[in-house]
């Protein structure tokens, strides 16, 4: 039993003509009477009684005409999912999000999807990268955008689009620091709270080539949170200095360090190797092109 025969059972219950029917389904007439004849003989009993020139349903004929259209039109809405499944337009994506790109990426892609996906069921997850990681082998996420120097190699992970972005120490505008000419030292960021997000061994390994043993962020950073806007937040109404990638916060005061920090964050997508790409992500893949990027140097 085939979804081409059940159509053609339709056609024929609804036409009441094998001639019709054939011409509907652009079929010859004995090719739909073969049709026809295969269901019957494979579900072993008559579904048309033949009277003359006129064909009418058997009381089975009734019955499986309902159950053939029940199929029928669940195997329409399983092609149109399908259909919306490999557009994006429809289907689930639980998304995983650093601190970073999430600042950067988590309001344009929930007003992108609302907007333009509305079929589609959007979930993000916010966290570090390890317990994303864990969730993402766990198949209770799809994907994850985060920094890839806190990413761990291992073969079943992939990773790929990597976005640059520049960290930078910032403060609110007036503050005293702000006011210093000619760069600011490392031991002038310690008279005030330090703020930022987990860092990477990286970063952490070239704070300390750049500042010595108390740049190390288990020592120097006092307020710290996964969430980078409240952080900003904090910057913006307090004297705290924030680190941090510089286009997550516009309306901070980018402080220049003797040395320079000269240190970036790699964004990148990372998803589990040899499995299918779920609804959404070719979206996400262009957004993070166009918002994981640094602002114009100040002229």
């Amino acid at each position: 039993m085939t979804l081409v025969q059940l159509r053609h059972l339709v056609s024929l219950a609804e036409t009441g003509s094998f001639s019709k029917a054939a011409q509907a389904q652009f079929l010859t007439q004995p090719a739909l009477s073969r049709s026809i004849r295969a269901l019957e003989d494979e579900l072993g009993t008559a579904l048309f009684d033949r009277i003359g020139r006129r064909i009418e349903l058997t009381p089975f004929g009734r019955e499986t005409l309902e159950r053939a259209k029940l199929l029928l039109t669940d195997a329409d809405e399983l092609q149109a999912s399908s259909r919306r499944h490999r557009s994006g337009e429809a289907g689930v994506l639980r998304l995983g999000m650093g601190s970073g790109p999430g600042a950067m990426l988590m309001t344009p892609l929930l007003l992108q999807t609302a907007q333009q996906r509305p079929q589609l069921r959007l979930e993000i997850a916010r966290g570090g990268t390890e317990l994303l990681v864990q969730a993402l082998r766990g198949r209770t996420l799809d994907a994850l955008v985060v920094d890839a120097r806190s990413l761990r190699p291992a073969a079943d992970l992939r990773a790929e689009f990597l976005h640059e972005m520049r960290g930078a120490f910032m403060v609110r505008r007036g503050h005293p620091l702000a006011r210093r000419r000619g760069g600011v030292a490392f031991d002038d960021l310690l008279r005030y709270p330090i703020a930022s997000t987990p860092l990477s061994d990286e970063v952490a390994r070239l704070l300390i080539e750049r500042y010595g043993p108390r740049a190390h962020p288990g020592e120097c950073v006092t307020l710290r949170c996964d969430e980078l806007p409240s952080l900003v937040e904090v910057a913006l109404h307090s004297d705290a200095v924030l680190l941090a990638i510089r286009a997550a916060a516009p309306g901070l005061v980018e402080l220049t360090l003797r040395p320079a920090l000269d240190a970036t964050a790699r964004f990148g997508l990372v998803t589990l190797a040899r499995r299918s790409e779920p609804p959404g992500l070719a979206d996400v893949r262009r957004l993070m092109a166009q918002q994981l990027q640094d602002p114009p140097a100040a002229r």
